[in-house]
């Protein structure tokens, strides 16, 4: 081709490309890209763990007239849970009553517990419990176990679990030595949100002395809580306590209480 041949061809290529179509062309695409960018949400940040978190309650009941009766019972739960692998747990019960000047009930139960968890439904525990117990004629029992404890089920509603420990107890019973022993406890716990406002809490416990498997501790709770408030319930609650040899043929193995309490949540 020659040179004039070569300049017309140009000329003519020259005339079809467009630069200002092009660039609106690139321009046209980046900005559909930045949209669906902007339009496809983030993932959801994890929640914050929850720290510290637990309840208080307290009753009373008075009565006057043909009989003098009074009854005390006070109770703490907390919970503490930092999002990491550690998780503290500790709970007490009083109940305290008195009627026509005589003490009717004397009961003081404390239990705490560290668990280490090792997936989503299962922990080690390191736990202690103590109870003094004046109408079992308990001085003071203590017991330090470690074990393990396992969710069976586990949803918004419903929260099941199972536990099994091995340890020692330790128990001073009125007119008699310290005695100490092997133990081996089991325990379950069921909490269900019956309505928004409305939840059901039970667990049942036992402690075996090795040595005897007969002599035994139980303890059994049932309770129904409605909410007032964000922040307040009202709890009705059925508590049994069983020892099954008590040191004394007097003392009956069976305890039973029924307790009203006002409760206020914190978290």
């Amino acid at each position: 081709m020659t040179g004039a041949g070569s300049l017309v061809a140009w000329a003519r290529a020259m005339k079809t490309y467009r630069p200002g179509a092009l660039s609106l062309t690139v321009i046209a695409l980046m900005a559909v890209s930045t949209t669906a960018l902007a339009q496809t949400p983030a993932p959801a940040a994890p929640p914050p763990p929850p720290g510290w978190t637990g309840s208080a309650s307290a009753g009373l009941a008075l009565t006057s007239g043909n009989s003098d009766n009074s009854t005390v019972n006070a109770a703490y739960e907390v919970k503490r849970d930092t999002g990491g692998s550690l998780v503290f747990k500790s709970t007490a019960l009083l109940v305290w009553g008195k009627s026509e000047g005589e003490l009717t009930s004397d009961r003081l139960a404390i239990d705490g517990r560290v668990e280490r968890k090792l997936n989503d439904r299962t922990s080690f525990y390191t736990a202690a419990q103590y109870l003094r117990d004046s109408f079992k004629a308990i001085d003071y029992l203590v017991s330090p176990t470690v074990g393990l404890t396992r969710l069976l089920a586990k949803t918004d509603r419903t929260e099941f679990g199972v536990d099994a420990g091995i340890g020692v107890v330790m128990e001073k019973d009125t007119g008699f030595d310290l005695d100490t022993d092997g133990a081996i406890t089991g325990g379950q716990h069921l909490s269900h949100k019956l309505t928004a406002t409305t939840e059901l809490k039970q667990k049942a416990g036992a402690l075996w002395v090795m040595d005897d498997f007969g002599d035994a501790l139980y303890t059994f709770g049932v309770g129904l809580a409605a909410s007032i408030s964000t922040k307040t319930q009202m709890k009705a609650e059925f508590l049994d306590t069983y020892k099954a040899k008590p040191p004394f043929e007097t003392v009956q193995k069976n305890d039973i209480a029924v307790l009203l309490s006002f409760v206020y949540k914190f978290e």
